[in-house]
């Protein structure tokens, strides 16, 4: 079968590979629809930042081919010999995270962090076996393409909701990547009276206004604090710092009211410098969030088939697997006005 494989960095090969054989308790997935997420950019620019190095890596400095690709929905075609819950036809998403599924699903969420795209092979392939345990059902008013937007979807209703954005709060969302636009969906849809947005991109910032934005704020052409400090005097009740560099880093402290919530949202490429007194002298607290619990990812699917959630407006470009470098990771490298481009597998809606 034809899939994305990451050999190393600036090297992603649509070539042919061999889908292993389905364990008992897997299902096989015809893929549909597969999102280009920012940390398969990352991994596509300066990578492994999550692909795992094996021993030999360390030695020879390669890395084993991996399929990416964890933004993905589709029909399953097979199912192994021990699952009962799923049969061949049903229109499934997948939640890529990996656990040891021991601890309660708050804490599970860091315990023995794994994932499918990027610590094993993914879904930029024509079909995907993935473990049972992992198979959410898509709603039957939603589309495939739909479901290739519930993990990122999910990615930030955790994040609003372990910030305690609630009724009637001030938010400041600094970065308007894929990634932030969805934070200005969920934290609207959580009650936000005023979303702030930061980036310096115009278009990027127009797209936030479209998605519920309520304010935008172009970061080159003024001061990111005052001009936040100008809509609330006081700092906001929560930032989400969603760009994962060091000014907005420190930027987002400074708009947070005291006892406020930074959370921080993005991977962070490299370390930064940062001293610590910028809290002690604010009192604003530093929170963070990655993935979802199972429980935030069915939610989110029930929030999107409900209406409360509409992520669709992120979507820029629908392209082939074929384009996957060309049109996919170079055109998200160089051109800022893109946000979330998918990759049609079979295409089916």
């Amino acid at each position: 079968m034809k899939a994305a494989v990451w050999h190393g960095v600036k090297d992603i090969r649509v070539e042919e590979v061999e889908l292993r054989a389905l364990r008992e308790d897997e299902v096989k997935v015809k893929v549909a629809w597969a999102g280009i997420c920012g940390s398969d950019l990352h991994e596509y620019q300066e990578g492994p930042v999550f692909v795992p190095v094996d021993a030999k890596a360390e030695l020879t400095g390669e890395v084993a081919p991996l399929t990416m690709g964890h933004e993905f929905a589709g029909v399953i075609e097979e199912v192994g010999s021990k699952v009962t819950d799923f049969k061949a036809g049903d229109r499934v998403v997948i939640n890529p995270t990996l656990t040891y599924r021991n601890k309660h699903e708050d804490v599970d969420r860091y315990d023995g962090f794994n994932f499918i795209g990027l610590h094993g092979n993914g879904g930029f392939a024509e079909y995907a076996n993935v473990p049972v345990t992992n198979v959410h059902r898509l709603a039957d008013n939603l589309t495939l393409q739909d479901g290739a937007l519930v993990e990122p979807m999910a990615v930030a209703v955790q994040a609003v909701k372990d910030a305690g954005v609630t009724l009637g709060d001030s938010v400041a969302v600094f970065g308007a990547g894929p990634i932030g636009l969805l934070t200005v969906i969920a934290a609207k849809a959580s009650g936000a009276s005023k979303v702030i947005v930061l980036d310096l991109s115009d278009n990027r910032l127009e797209k936030a206004k479209e998605l519920g934005a309520t304010h935008v704020i172009n970061s080159g052409k003024e001061d990111p604090v005052q001009a936040v400090r100008a809509i609330v005097a006081d700092g906001v009740d929560v930032s989400f710092e969603v760009a994962g560099v060091a000014p907005t880093y420190k930027q987002a402290i400074d708009v947070t009211k005291p006892r406020g919530n930074m959370m921080i949202v993005s991977i962070f490429a490299r370390p930064i410098e940062w001293n610590p007194i910028q809290l002690t002298n604010t009192g604003v607290n530093i929170m963070s969030s990655i993935v979802y619990t199972p429980t935030i990812f069915q939610r989110t699917i029930d929030a999107m088939s409900s209406g409360q959630l509409n992520p669709q407006g992120i979507i820029t470009s629908q392209i082939e697997l074929d384009e996957i470098v060309d049109k996919g990771f170079e055109t998200l490298t160089n051109d800022k006005t893109q946000s979330k481009i998918l990759v049609a597998m079979s295409g089916e809606k």
